[in-house]
């Protein structure tokens, strides 16, 4: 007797060909498949795009969105959570911030089937051309995501170098990733966790650490941890905080890294854009200065020829929303509506967007007098 097997396709084509790399400039587009709920207020969101494409990106890399909310353009960065070695799918993972424009978004109306537009991945806090043994990862609440990313494609890539990954949380209940950190520890032997939560919460089994993350907490996790490359993110007070002690005891400080900007939405709050302190805008009168000028807030600068944009606002006393300050990001992108500059981005604007007059004011000089939307 002869069995027959029917088998069933995972979408149109799926295997018919090997899926190429997917590619922003020309297809935006990306489709959530999954949504993943990790604590009482943060989401993992999975996308893929709209036809088989794969990702590549670096651990520790991050995607800007690029929304619509309530009719507002809304750029906003967000790290990449999910592993190269899974690249089939992408994951960004986002605590709902109270107040917050984009996190409440993201929560209340991203589910599988909902589309977004995204630009990335970039950026350069990553382990992947970093050859060392021994690794020290820090993270403070959802800046778990990019050392997570990390952990998952050496855990995949069977890579068991000695790893001591050590997060802070509020309470046991807002520790991210836990259950799956718990597990890779148990594959991978040299997979070390620890936890610090500021509160016990109710969570009558923790047994981790009370209170905030201090040099004697470092130093009965990993005797060397001094000895260990370091890579580390959170809040900017987390990350102050870890640079102080590691500074006081003398440590290389070659061997740390951090990421340099804050994602989500703010420092502070993960929901508002980085801004300086607000004070009136007032016209410069230094030589050779160009005009900038402002439709939407009414306001007029004076910015240097050698002067980038946004720098010469925030002097100004403007609040603009930016973010890396390096191009990459895109959260200060602007429609330029008269005038010339000079821009040297790091991937944060599309080709296209350029040649329909938008520029990346963090890394745009003048080169005379710009009227800007915004």
């Amino acid at each position: 007797m002869t069995e027959t097997h029917s088998a069933t396709r995972l979408g149109p084509a799926l295997w018919d060909k090997v899926p190429g790399k997917w590619n922003p400039e020309t297809d935006e587009t990306l489709v959530c498949c999954y949504v993943r709920e990790e604590t009482h207020d943060v989401k993992s969101f999975l996308f893929r795009t709209r036809s088989p494409s794969q990702f590549r990106f670096q651990p520790g890399q991050f995607i800007t969105l690029d929304l619509e909310i309530d009719g507002t353009p809304i750029n906003r960065c967000y790290t990449v959570s999910s592993p190269p070695t899974r690249p089939d799918t992408i994951s960004i993972t986002v605590k709902r911030q109270p107040g917050g424009i984009v996190s409440n978004w993201l929560h209340d109306h991203v589910k599988p089937g909902v589309e977004i537009k995204a630009l990335g991945p970039a950026g350069e806090f990553t382990c992947a051309n970093n050859s060392a043994q021994k690794y020290l990862f820090l993270s403070g609440g959802s800046g778990v995501t990019p050392l997570m990313s990390m952990s998952r494609t050496l855990y995949d890539l069977g890579e068991d170098k000695d790893i001591v990954f050590v997060h802070s949380a509020r309470t046991p209940n807002d520790i991210i990733f836990r259950r799956e950190l718990a597990a890779m520890s148990g594959g991978m032997k040299n997979f070390r966790t620890a936890f610090v939560c500021e509160k016990p919460g109710d969570d009558a089994s923790f047994d981790g650490y009370t209170g905030f993350l201090t040099l004697q907490m470092l130093r009965e996790i990993t005797r060397d941890f001094a000895q260990r490359e370091v890579f580390c993110c959170g809040p900017a007070p987390y990350m102050a905080a870890v640079r102080g002690v590691l500074e006081g005891i003398g440590f290389a400080m070659a061997h740390y890294h951090e990421e340099s900007f804050n994602f989500g939405e703010g420092a502070a709050k993960d929901d508002a854009p980085a801004t300086m302190a607000a004070k009136p805008a007032q016209a410069s009168s230094a030589a050779g200065a160009f005009q900038i000028e402002f439709t939407k807030s009414g306001q007029t600068i004076s910015c240097g020829p050698d002067q980038f944009i946004l720098d010469a606002a925030r002097e100004a006393g403007m609040r603009l929303p930016f973010s890396c300050s390096k191009g990459l990001c895109g959260t200060c992108k602007s429609k330029k509506l008269s005038g010339n500059v000079v821009m040297t981005h790091g991937g944060g604007i599309r080709q296209r967007e350029i040649d329909a007059g938008m520029i990346l004011i963090c890394c745009s000089k003048p080169l005379g007098d710009v009227t800007i939307e915004k």
